[in-house]
């Protein structure tokens, strides 16, 4: 695993020498777009529209636009000096309870472990927040952009996760109307509903057991058409006309399904 971030926790008068790795390897299959005619792939191009020509890349410059669309054009030294000076510190500026943190605001998820092995203070760290259960919450600057995060024990180690800042988060204002609602919910409903959500209940969720299906199946398919061999389309599940039953009904077949799986 390649290290992305080396530096220290400033912790009071107390600095830890870490490293941060990422905790997430997302695994991503795609198409890519061809020619429709020899089945090539589709090059990028940098075309002007104003111009009406392809742009080499070492003639192109970076620019800021302004309210009336308008650019303002900026040299590459100028950007350097505009851009966050790297930080080699995780300045913590406070400590909050775990339910604080709402799960809109996380980011990007990184392991955190000692710069060396048997750093007393790193562990230390690391058993107070998980007792106090408690999120400590600092600053630093990563890949040109000064983060918020949140550090929380997790496993044996530390987890760091970025945060979104307050006005990168979408505000419930603009479908609010959507929300709003005058239906009243029916006791027996709820209890019903209850007792389906109690019946679907695990103590302890396991992710392992969750795997894409629709990736697996797509790869055995497209093996087949390499192959030669014809795609079937898998037949659609036949459903027998019921009647439509009011939603005291329905959650009440529920439970008694759950209970037969049982």
């Amino acid at each position: 695993m390649k290290m992305i971030w080396s530096g220290s926790i400033s912790f009071g008068l107390i600095n830890i020498p870490i490293k941060l790795y990422p905790a997430i390897q997302e695994h991503t299959f795609g198409f890519k777009v061809l020619c429709g005619k020899c089945h090539n792939p589709l090059a990028y191009r940098h075309w002007c529209t104003h111009c009406k020509k392809e742009v080499a890349w070492e003639n192109t410059v970076k620019g800021f636009q302004q309210e009336d669309g308008s650019f303002i054009v900026l040299t590459k030294e100028q950007i350097k000096a505009l851009r966050s000076a790297k930080t080699s510190t995780i300045d913590i500026k406070e400590f909050v309870d775990q339910e604080a943190i709402k799960t809109v605001y996380i980011n990007g998820h990184y392991y955190m472990v000692p710069a060396k092995k048997e750093i007393k203070a790193f562990f230390l760290f690391f058993k107070a927040l998980k007792k106090a259960n408690k999120v400590a919450i600092g600053t630093f600057v990563m890949h040109e952009k000064e983060h918020v995060v949140a550090i929380t024990p997790y496993e044996n180690t530390l987890l760091l996760n970025t945060l979104h800042y307050a006005y990168e988060i979408r505000s419930l204002d603009t479908i609010q109307a959507e929300l709003e609602s005058k239906t009243k919910v029916d006791t027996e409903e709820l209890k019903l509903a209850q007792q389906l959500i109690n019946q679907l209940s695990h103590k302890v969720f396991n992710i392992g057991k969750y795997k894409d299906t629709f990736i697996a199946r797509l790869k055995k398919e497209l093996s087949a058409l390499k192959k030669g061999k014809k795609v079937k389309k898998p037949k659609p599940t036949k459903r027998t006309a019921a009647k439509k039953k009011s939603l005291v009904d329905t959650l009440r077949a529920s439970v008694h399904q759950e209970e037969a799986r049982a």
